[in-house]
């Protein structure tokens, strides 16, 4: 029978607090925005989908193309292109892709991306009845008049033109050498022939 009160005393207790809120919020006025002139301002802590965040002093983003968020994607929805540019140090972005509608916001980019170079973005208001519309290439998103050019160290251009050219002599060398120990074989066999006869 205790058990039936308590029940009966919790059920009262709680259409209580509800009725407290519903007659709090029954006295406040609607807020009403114009859509589409008017919008929604979100909060800080809202994820949308990602975008490259800009760094300051560059002017560029910060990505070093290493494709953690690739790799750490479990609905494979981003694709990261890069390229390797003489007398630029490490990769160059070439294209960063987000494929939303695969993507399921769990933020496992975001966490495993170590320069910090994306992050959730304000963007709520995305409507298309076409599925091209939600790939984006967050890279042309980021500067829509054009990718700057990486900045070229001619320090490390030279070395890299050195290093090549090195690299070119000693395949020329080692080429030199097998034809040269090519034509001695050659001649030993021409020998060996003529010894024979």
């Amino acid at each position: 029978m205790s058990g039936y009160f308590s029940y009966l005393l919790n059920g009262i207790k709680s259409l209580a607090i509800g009725l407290k809120i519903t007659n709090k919020e029954f006295l406040t006025r609607p807020i009403t925005l114009q859509y589409p002139h008017e919008s929604v301002k979100m909060a800080p802590r809202y994820r949308g989908h990602i975008e490259l965040l800009m760094d300051s002093e560059t002017g560029t983003h910060t990505c070093i193309s290493c494709g953690m968020c690739q790799k750490g994607c479990p609905s494979n929805c981003i694709t990261v292109k890069s390229k390797k540019v003489p007398g630029v140090k490490g990769k160059v972005l070439t294209a960063y892709i987000l494929d939303f509608t695969t993507c399921s916001l769990c933020g496992q980019c975001v966490e495993n991306c170590k320069p910090a170079a994306i992050d959730f973005s304000n963007e709520y208001n995305l409507a298309s009845t076409r599925k091209e519309d939600f790939v984006f290439d967050l890279l042309q998103k980021l500067h829509p008049e054009g990718v700057p050019e990486p900045k070229v160290d001619p320090a490390l251009l030279k070395k890299e033109q050195e290093k090549i050219e090195a690299a070119a002599k000693a395949a020329a060398e080692k080429k030199e050498a097998a034809a040269k120990a090519a034509t001695e074989k050659e001649g030993e066999g021409g020998e060996k022939a003529e010894g024979k006869s």
